[in-house]
């Protein structure tokens, strides 16, 4: 009970969560009253950084979500040039994550990352389709326990100004394992080829747990 009220805060957001509580305190010392607005602004920070823990289905069949948000697009595309993918199709989940979602990315099935690949770019709106080709962004090219191949994308977004990975190229993930997080509001891009796509535009979706997808033999 106390860990779904209080859960755990990634590694990130220690040092903001320290700035915030010292300028509260100051701000207490000599405005008194006006630091009000700053305690709601530290239990934001809290809030913003939390990392629950979330207990994945553990079938590679399916393909659970890599962030927490809403399904903003589903598209069929051909895959990331900078990974050397141009010339294959797949369809691509976007879930944008508002500054309220919790912003701990996770893998959506259990295998090895292949290949991980930083891409410098601008800080449009996340929402937008074009982010995905323009922001800065992470990309996570994993091979699964099936022998097939999936790509994760962090993208920062408009107040977005930091991508940070948590895992590291050749390691084993199982289904739901963190990848990293995204600071302060941004979009995830899943990629996958011939799957069944159990979600619609416009739906909510928590990381690690949500059904996005499931091969054509699972069903």
């Amino acid at each position: 009970m106390i860990d779904s009220l209080f859960p755990k805060i990634h590694k990130e957001g220690y040092k903001f969560l320290a700035i915030s509580i010292i300028v509260t305190f100051f701000i207490w010392l000599f405005f008194g009253n006006l630091s009000l607005i700053f305690i709601l602004i530290t239990f934001w920070v809290y809030y913003f950084f939390r990392d629950p823990e979330r207990i994945s289905i553990s079938d590679n069949n399916y393909f659970v979500s890599p962030a927490d948000g809403i399904v903003s697009m589903i598209t069929e595309i051909q895959g990331p040039i900078e990974l050397g993918l141009e010339n294959t199709k797949y369809t691509r989940i976007s879930i944008f994550m508002n500054v309220f979602n919790c912003h701990v990315n996770r893998s959506p099935v259990a295998g090895t990352i292949d290949e991980i690949f930083y891409k410098p770019g601008k800080f449009l709106n996340a929402s937008l389709d074009k982010a995905s080709e323009e922001n800065e962004r992470n990309y996570y090219k994993i091979n699964t326990t099936n022998n097939e191949e999936i790509i994760v994308v962090q993208i920062a977004g408009l107040i977005a100004r930091r991508i940070v990975s948590d895992v590291s190229k050749s390691q084993k993930l199982a289904q739901g394992d963190r990848l990293g997080i995204i600071r302060f509001g941004s979009r995830v891009d899943l990629y996958l080829k011939n799957k069944k796509i159990l979600v619609k535009p416009g739906q909510n979706v928590i990381a690690g747990e949500s059904l996005l997808a499931q091969n054509e033999s699972g069903k």
